[in-house]
């Protein structure tokens, strides 16, 4: 192959002057040309994005903080209206504690720390607390602990509580307490 004074063999192609090797030059310098021209647009737009994303940031941040602080203004609320309907039944338990035992007889005492218990009970319960008290029913391992078996006096009696130790106690569904019982087993 025989090379012309005006043609330059180029590997993946025909092959090309040196005036057209120059022309790709200046293209490039064009071309970096070009882009040193864009340069203040791409900094500005750069600019923009960050601060997008700053302020983007920040309104995360605020929302964050935001709806921790409503959240514990919601718990403190709760507990609030909770404790105000309790109340009642402290100055109730109060009256009764101010008796004395040596005028007022012990089953008026008893009656008074009743009719608070069940006030108490009413409020509670209002607030979603539910009582677990499960004599004669299938024992359940989920609300349910069993402390005790007896003997049971016929196969249809096998896994029914007997008798509660201590009530357990659901708040909105949730166990709080499981009730503590006694659990009758056929032995048969």
């Amino acid at each position: 192959m025989g090379l012309v004074k005006d043609e330059i063999d180029l590997p993946n192609g025909p092959a090309a002057s040196p005036d057209d090797a120059a022309d790709g030059a200046d293209g490039a310098t064009n071309s970096n040309t070009d882009t040193a021209e864009d340069a203040p647009e791409f900094q500005r737009e750069l600019e923009e994005q960050r601060d997008r994303y700053l302020r983007l940031a920040a309104e995360y941040d605020n929302y964050r903080k935001r709806s921790s602080r409503e959240r514990q203004e919601a718990g403190s609320r709760a507990q609030g209206e909770l404790v105000k309907s309790l109340i009642d039944s402290l100055d109730d338990l109060a009256r009764v504690d101010e008796q004395d035992p040596e005028v007022v007889d012990a089953r008026t005492i008893h009656q008074g720390v009743e009719v608070v218990s069940k006030k108490l009970m009413k409020a509670l319960s209002a607030a979603g607390l539910e009582l677990i008290d499960p004599v004669d029913q299938m024992f359940d391992p989920t609300l349910m602990e069993a402390v005790l078996t007896e003997p049971a006096l016929s196969r249809e009696d096998d896994h029914l509580v007997s008798r509660v130790f201590q009530p357990g106690y659901l708040f909105n569904g949730q166990l709080l307490r499981p009730a503590r019982v006694v659990v009758k087993q056929w032995n048969g």
